[in-house]
């Protein structure tokens, strides 16, 4: 009579790997292949891939990288797989406060970065699969600010003025030139409109200034 009142074994998380960086998948699937409860379904090399692969296999989960090279990138795949259903979870190294927006936006359910410890990373497949949302700790100290500063970074007149002129998208030189001060002055102030939007990158700095409608 062994195993009559026995429990099924649940059956495991379904995923599809989607990373432009093969070497960085096989060391995924390695890592993934020793948990329990998991089971890797699929690899994209591309964010239309993936679309297409979560639309065919509909896995649990898709573990989604943000930068994936020439074509959409993860954001745009993400918003393109969460209608259909399947839950995403990001993996990436960028946390910067745009990259999290735009991810969290077109439907991601959590947003994990690649440092954090492998039982991190089987614990939030689990949440996800349940549609739960796991931040990695960084990622929610930077949404939890975002909270706190909803009226928005103060900006002086002159560092809307560079903003704008970079929505343009005009280099540094051409800034300097246009608003008649020197490149040095154009690089001083571009550092303290990074560290007030908490990004660091110019495409970074005009996403969350249209966001947050800090634009002149």
């Amino acid at each position: 009579m062994g195993g009559a009142g026995a429990r099924p074994e649940p059956s495991p998380v379904r995923i599809l790997l989607c990373d432009d960086h093969a070497v960085v998948r096989a060391g995924l699937l390695a890592l993934l292949g020793s948990a329990s409860g998991i089971e890797v379904v699929g690899e994209a090399g591309s964010g239309e891939e993936a679309v297409a692969m979560a639309s065919h296999l509909r896995p649990d989960v898709v573990l989604m990288d943000l930068q994936l090279g020439p074509g959409i990138d993860g954001v745009e795949a993400t918003r393109r797989i969460a209608p259909i259903g399947v839950h995403v979870l990001v993996l990436t190294t960028y946390d910067t406060d745009a990259d999290i927006t735009r991810a969290i936006e077109a439907g991601a359910t959590g947003y994990l970065l690649k440092a954090e410890r492998p039982e991190e990373l089987f614990a939030a497949i689990h949440a996800a699969a349940q549609g739960r949302t796991t931040l990695s700790p960084p990622v929610a100290s930077r949404v939890m600010d975002r909270m706190r500063g909803a009226a928005g970074p103060t900006l002086t007149d002159r560092e809307r003025d560079i903003l704008g002129q970079l929505a343009h998208g005009l280099g540094n030189r051409e800034i300097a030139r246009a608003l008649f001060i020197s490149e040095a002055t154009v690089k001083t102030h571009l550092g303290r409109i990074y560290a007030k939007l908490g990004v660091d990158t110019r495409a970074g700095a005009v996403a969350v200034a249209k966001e947050q409608r800090l634009l002149p």
